[in-house]
């Protein structure tokens, strides 16, 4: 029986979501092992009378002698993630592949009978706009020169020659409500992009409902998406939140978005998932309507009148618009 739990990359989206549903249970033990930084003494620091906080860099490895209990499981979500992870190659792959491995190694040391839960992600499937059907047993875009596809493919293979009962669940697109800092990335996708997104709670729960459900998943991967009440395309979902938010229509020049070389698509088997852990409580229909409710009706029709110029300078962090203008051999077979 599982009850004691060590979770990394609590700060982070889904982690946070994590955190608080193992906490709501009140059926589990848990420790966070947390870089030591101002903003996460500030989130967690509340809770240390109901937790066991660890500080510490997941890729040092005298840090994580700090991790000596007997845990039942680790749900490892730490991770560098894009956008971040395309600027800083070397440390996306420190974190992502030699922090996993050197997490593996200690937890197989210290608590060689603990399940272990990896988060890993769609991108590792590549471009598929071409085959937008997904599932486990497609081919991996091993060739691909995205270096955190490459570093999700590693650490894959790294729990899977683990020591250890693990299991993998290779997260679609994870949208949260109104609470993405907008960043040049979203015009790296190719706006006929079909997509099954999810929420961070929905697939926090999968994670929590695992706990539960071990025999079932060990030594098994899965695609966790929302499922077909949570399918669209990239364009049908920017233009709902761009009305959402005040901005009118998705109306941007030729060229400013990609189109190839993303990720994304339909997670054809992601119902196995849910039929074992059940964890969607979420639709789409859902997301919006929460986006709407978290948009303050004064800064939306604040928003309205300056909805042009706010286009015209979020076109101005669009990569592949530079590269079409300037003429960029490189960038444009990149990108087009």
């Amino acid at each position: 029986m599982i009850k004691n739990i060590l979770l990394t990359g609590a700060s982070g989206g889904i982690g946070f979501e994590v955190f608080q549903q193992i906490l709501e249970s009140k059926q589990y033990s848990i420790s966070v092992f947390i870089r030591e930084s101002k903003k996460n003494i500030k989130h967690f620091e509340p809770y240390s009378h109901q937790i066991n906080i660890i500080y510490g860099d997941i890729t040092n490895g005298e840090d994580l002698i700090k991790i000596c209990e007997p845990y039942d499981a680790v749900i490892h979500l730490a991770a560098i993630i894009p956008p971040i992870a395309y600027k800083c190659q070397a440390k996306t792959y420190k974190v992502n592949v030699v922090g996993t491995q050197l997490l593996l190694r200690h937890i197989e040391s210290y608590c060689p009978n603990a399940f272990f839960m990896f988060s890993s992600s769609v991108a590792i499937y590549g471009d598929r706009l071409k085959n937008h059907e997904i599932r486990v047993s497609d081919p991996l875009h091993e060739d691909d020169s995205d270096f955190y596809v490459q570093s999700k493919i590693n650490a894959e293979k790294l729990v899977e020659q683990s020591k250890l009962e693990w299991t993998i669940f290779r997260l679609t697109a994870i949208l949260g409500v109104n609470n993405h800092k907008i960043t040049g990335l979203m015009f790296h996708m190719p706006l006929d992009t079909p997509m099954e997104i999810t929420t961070p709670s929905d697939a926090a729960r999968a994670f929590v409902n695992g706990l539960e459900k071990k025999p079932l998943l060990v030594k098994k991967t899965f695609n966790l998406g929302g499922g077909a009440a949570f399918r669209t395309t990239y364009r049908e979902l920017l233009a709902e939140n761009f009305k959402i938010n005040g901005l009118g229509e998705l109306n941007f020049p030729d060229k400013t978005f990609a189109e190839k070389n993303f990720h994304c698509g339909y997670m054809m088997d992601s119902d196995d998932l849910e039929h074992i852990l059940h964890f969607r409580k979420h639709t789409l229909i859902d997301y919006y309507r929460l986006n709407k409710e978290a948009v303050p009706v004064i800064r939306k029709y604040l928003t309205i009148p300056f909805k042009g110029l706010i286009k015209f300078f979020l076109r101005q962090m669009s990569e592949p618009l530079r590269a079409y203008k300037s003429n960029d051999l490189k960038e444009l077979e990149r990108f087009f």
